[in-house]
């Protein structure tokens, strides 16, 4: 069978790195985004094809994994990357953007994650993984939006993780507690590893997808050793 994945909530950071590794992997690889005019020098770079697609939106949902089924067929395994946040003190928080914040985090991943279910269980098996922050278990001032989103994702993985792994589908939620290096988020000179590798958190969920069923992992957390937690 014909390895698939696709990752939702593409872009230049981890998801490049995910999109990278799957590759080398011998993985085909589907990106979707809102805008995929972003995506072009990645999929020119690894083969890969880009959809566009809304993850808070239903129908362009159910289309996106249509269309990569028509191209690439069914994916069997599938990432949920998007983020979405606005912040500022409770009372002065705009309820459209809240909103927002709640559809794009938390409710994509349920369409996303129902509607890779449906296949898989056709398919008898795969693995969904959803990826988290520090916010998904520890929230801050000024930020209870990104908190109620990323506090849900992971309500909706771990319910979803014990309904479904006797399905032989691997759920699993990755807490990154800790800023993603890139180009314009280097590590301080005086400050070497205190962000993380966008390649080294990409390393760890094709481990966790090569776990034996005998061992399913349903949350990691991953942190610079610097960090404080």
């Amino acid at each position: 069978m014909t390895t698939t994945a696709l990752i939702v909530g593409a872009g230049s950071g981890l998801s490049a790195s995910l999109a990278r590794l799957f590759a080398n992997e011998g993985i085909s690889v589907a990106l979707a985004a809102r805008q995929i005019e972003k995506l072009t020098q990645l999929t020119n770079e690894i083969g890969a094809l880009s959809f566009a697609a809304d993850a808070s939106k239903p129908n362009e949902v159910e289309k996106l994994f249509i269309d990569v089924e028509n191209q690439l067929g069914s994916p069997n395994i599938v990432v949920y990357n998007p983020s979405f946040r606005v912040r500022g003190p409770l009372v002065e928080l705009d309820p459209d953007g809240v909103a927002k914040t709640l559809e794009v985090t938390a409710y994509g991943g349920f369409l996303v994650a129902q509607a890779a279910a449906k296949r898989m269980l056709q398919q008898g098996g795969g693995a969904i993984f959803f990826t988290g922050a520090t916010a998904s278990v520890k929230a801050f001032p000024q930020a209870a939006p990104f908190a109620m989103g990323k506090f849900a994702l992971r309500g909706l993985a771990q319910s979803i993780a014990k309904e479904l792994a006797p399905k032989n589908i691997h759920v699993a939620h990755f807490i990154i507690d800790g800023g993603i290096r890139s180009a314009v988020r280097p590590d301080p000179v005086d400050n070497t590893d205190s962000t993380l590798d966008p390649d080294a958190i990409a390393q760890t969920y094709l481990n966790i997808l090569r776990q034996p069923r005998s061992a399913w992992t349903w949350e990691v957390e991953l942190r610079p050793w610097v960090e404080n937690f």
